[in-house]
Protein backbone atom coordinates (compact mmCIF):
# COMPACT_ATOMS: atom_id res chain seq x y z
CA UNK A 1 0.00 0.00 0.00
CA UNK A 2 1.19 3.78 -1.16
CA UNK A 3 1.99 5.72 2.53
CA UNK A 4 -1.00 8.04 1.40
CA UNK A 5 -3.82 5.68 0.25
CA UNK A 6 -5.02 2.45 0.57
CA UNK A 7 -6.48 1.52 -2.99
CA UNK A 8 -5.75 -1.77 -4.36
CA UNK A 9 -1.81 -2.18 -5.08
CA UNK A 10 -2.13 -3.44 -8.48
CA UNK A 11 -5.47 -3.32 -10.61
CA UNK A 12 -5.59 -6.01 -13.72
CA UNK A 13 -4.92 -3.98 -16.98
CA UNK A 14 -8.28 -3.26 -18.95
CA UNK A 15 -8.59 -3.23 -22.64
CA UNK A 16 -7.03 -0.16 -24.07
CA UNK A 17 -5.89 0.34 -27.83
CA UNK A 18 -2.39 0.81 -28.62
CA UNK A 19 -2.06 4.86 -27.77
CA UNK A 20 1.13 6.59 -28.15
CA UNK A 21 2.36 7.55 -24.86
CA UNK A 22 2.72 11.33 -24.83
CA UNK A 23 6.50 12.66 -23.14
CA UNK A 24 5.84 16.53 -23.33
CA UNK A 25 4.10 16.73 -20.41
CA UNK A 26 4.50 19.92 -18.49
CA UNK A 27 5.05 20.27 -15.13
CA UNK A 28 5.76 23.77 -13.33
CA UNK A 29 7.60 21.66 -10.05
CA UNK A 30 9.46 18.97 -12.54
CA UNK A 31 7.18 16.26 -11.51
CA UNK A 32 7.16 13.33 -14.03
CA UNK A 33 4.11 12.63 -15.78
CA UNK A 34 5.30 9.64 -17.94
CA UNK A 35 4.73 6.75 -15.14
CA UNK A 36 1.10 8.15 -15.01
CA UNK A 37 0.56 8.21 -19.07
CA UNK A 38 2.06 5.05 -18.96
CA UNK A 39 -0.61 3.46 -16.19
CA UNK A 40 -3.51 4.98 -18.21
CA UNK A 41 -2.56 3.81 -21.21
CA UNK A 42 -1.88 0.08 -19.82
CA UNK A 43 -5.50 0.12 -18.12
CA UNK A 44 -3.47 -0.32 -14.55
CA UNK A 45 -6.55 2.71 -13.33
CA UNK A 46 -5.83 1.67 -9.52
CA UNK A 47 -2.40 2.61 -9.74
CA UNK A 48 -2.69 5.41 -11.45
CA UNK A 49 -5.10 6.67 -9.06
CA UNK A 50 -2.58 6.34 -6.15
CA UNK A 51 -0.08 7.59 -8.68
CA UNK A 52 -2.34 11.13 -8.82
CA UNK A 53 -3.34 10.96 -4.95
CA UNK A 54 0.76 11.10 -4.21
CA UNK A 55 1.34 13.94 -6.81
CA UNK A 56 -1.34 16.23 -5.60
CA UNK A 57 0.63 15.87 -1.73
CA UNK A 58 3.30 16.66 -3.16
CA UNK A 59 2.19 19.76 -5.71
CA UNK A 60 -0.17 21.14 -2.48
CA UNK A 61 3.16 20.74 -0.04
CA UNK A 62 1.64 18.56 2.06
CA UNK A 63 4.10 16.48 2.09
CA UNK A 64 6.88 18.96 2.78
CA UNK A 65 4.76 19.58 5.63
CA UNK A 66 5.07 15.97 7.04
CA UNK A 67 1.58 15.00 5.68
CA UNK A 68 0.63 11.97 3.60
CA UNK A 69 -2.33 14.05 2.49
CA UNK A 70 -3.80 17.41 1.29
CA UNK A 71 -5.94 20.00 3.31
CA UNK A 72 -8.38 21.62 1.33
CA UNK A 73 -6.95 25.18 1.82
CA UNK A 74 -3.84 24.00 0.28
CA UNK A 75 -5.80 22.81 -3.16
CA UNK A 76 -5.14 26.27 -4.32
CA UNK A 77 -1.29 25.89 -4.00
CA UNK A 78 -1.24 22.98 -7.02
CA UNK A 79 -0.01 24.39 -10.00
CA UNK A 80 -2.60 24.74 -12.68
CA UNK A 81 0.10 23.46 -15.17
CA UNK A 82 0.47 20.51 -12.90
CA UNK A 83 -3.05 19.51 -12.52
CA UNK A 84 -3.75 20.58 -16.14
CA UNK A 85 -1.14 17.66 -17.38
CA UNK A 86 -2.73 15.35 -14.86
CA UNK A 87 -6.35 16.49 -16.22
CA UNK A 88 -5.40 15.75 -19.93
CA UNK A 89 -4.03 12.50 -19.31
CA UNK A 90 -6.99 11.56 -17.51
CA UNK A 91 -9.36 12.48 -19.98
CA UNK A 92 -7.38 11.36 -22.80
CA UNK A 93 -6.80 7.58 -21.82
CA UNK A 94 -10.54 7.28 -20.46
CA UNK A 95 -11.84 9.06 -23.30
CA UNK A 96 -13.02 11.94 -21.56
CA UNK A 97 -14.92 9.61 -18.59
CA UNK A 98 -12.87 10.42 -16.01
CA UNK A 99 -10.89 12.75 -14.33
CA UNK A 100 -11.82 16.47 -11.96
CA UNK A 101 -13.12 18.11 -15.12
CA UNK A 102 -15.78 15.24 -15.55
CA UNK A 103 -16.36 15.43 -11.39
CA UNK A 104 -17.20 18.99 -11.40
CA UNK A 105 -19.91 18.40 -14.47
CA UNK A 106 -21.31 15.29 -12.24
CA UNK A 107 -21.04 17.93 -8.89
CA UNK A 108 -22.93 20.57 -10.80
CA UNK A 109 -25.85 18.12 -12.04
CA UNK A 110 -26.18 17.12 -7.88
CA UNK A 111 -26.57 20.33 -7.44
CA UNK A 112 -24.01 20.65 -4.89
CA UNK A 113 -25.93 17.54 -2.95
CA UNK A 114 -22.59 14.87 -2.04
CA UNK A 115 -24.69 12.15 -1.91
CA UNK A 116 -26.50 12.54 -5.07
CA UNK A 117 -23.03 13.15 -6.50
CA UNK A 118 -21.52 9.59 -4.86
CA UNK A 119 -24.59 7.88 -6.78
CA UNK A 120 -23.55 9.55 -9.91
CA UNK A 121 -20.25 8.63 -10.07
CA UNK A 122 -20.82 5.19 -8.47
CA UNK A 123 -19.02 5.77 -5.25
CA UNK A 124 -22.11 3.94 -3.44
CA UNK A 125 -23.28 0.25 -3.15
CA UNK A 126 -26.28 -1.71 -1.70
CA UNK A 127 -25.93 -3.65 1.24
CA UNK A 128 -29.12 -5.25 1.35
CA UNK A 129 -31.76 -2.40 1.91
CA UNK A 130 -28.69 -0.27 3.03
CA UNK A 131 -26.75 2.27 0.78
CA UNK A 132 -23.55 3.02 1.81
CA UNK A 133 -20.04 4.28 0.40
CA UNK A 134 -17.90 1.82 -0.95
CA UNK A 135 -15.15 0.58 1.12
CA UNK A 136 -11.52 2.42 0.08
CA UNK A 137 -10.18 0.24 3.11
CA UNK A 138 -8.91 -3.16 2.62
CA UNK A 139 -10.36 -4.98 -0.35
CA UNK A 140 -11.61 -1.80 -2.20
CA UNK A 141 -15.02 -1.73 -3.92
CA UNK A 142 -13.97 0.46 -6.06
CA UNK A 143 -14.10 -0.15 -9.81
CA UNK A 144 -11.07 0.06 -12.16
CA UNK A 145 -11.88 -0.43 -15.33
CA UNK A 146 -12.82 2.28 -17.55
CA UNK A 147 -15.52 0.00 -19.79
CA UNK A 148 -17.52 -0.61 -16.63
CA UNK A 149 -16.80 2.53 -13.80
CA UNK A 150 -19.81 5.18 -13.93
CA UNK A 151 -18.37 8.29 -15.72
CA UNK A 152 -16.48 10.54 -13.20
CA UNK A 153 -15.95 7.22 -10.95
CA UNK A 154 -11.90 8.58 -10.83
CA UNK A 155 -9.58 9.57 -9.37
CA UNK A 156 -10.63 8.87 -5.59
CA UNK A 157 -11.03 11.77 -3.78
CA UNK A 158 -10.79 10.69 0.42
CA UNK A 159 -14.04 12.57 2.43
CA UNK A 160 -13.04 11.16 5.74
CA UNK A 161 -12.49 14.68 6.64
CA UNK A 162 -15.22 16.28 4.78
CA UNK A 163 -16.01 16.71 1.39
CA UNK A 164 -14.28 19.95 1.16
CA UNK A 165 -11.40 18.39 -0.24
CA UNK A 166 -13.26 17.43 -3.32
CA UNK A 167 -15.33 20.95 -3.63
CA UNK A 168 -11.94 22.48 -4.10
CA UNK A 169 -10.35 20.21 -6.74
CA UNK A 170 -13.68 20.68 -8.81
CA UNK A 171 -13.37 23.98 -8.16
CA UNK A 172 -9.30 24.77 -9.36
CA UNK A 173 -8.70 27.72 -10.95
CA UNK A 174 -7.43 25.38 -14.27
CA UNK A 175 -11.08 24.84 -14.75
CA UNK A 176 -12.43 28.49 -14.97
CA UNK A 177 -11.94 27.73 -18.70
CA UNK A 178 -10.74 25.44 -20.99
CA UNK A 179 -7.22 26.66 -21.43
CA UNK A 180 -6.25 23.09 -19.38
CA UNK A 181 -7.42 21.43 -22.97
CA UNK A 182 -4.65 22.61 -24.91
CA UNK A 183 -2.32 20.32 -25.45
CA UNK A 184 1.24 21.60 -25.09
Amino acid sequence: MAESGVPPVQSEPTDVEEIEIPTNLPSDVGMDYVPLATMLASGQLAEADQFTRDALIVLAGSKEAGRNFVYWTEVKNIPITDISTIERLWNRFSRGKFGYTVQKKKWRQSKGDFEVFCRKIGWTTQDGDVERKKRWFGASEFTYDVKKAQEGHLPLTSALRGTSLIQQLIKHPAWENDDWMKEP
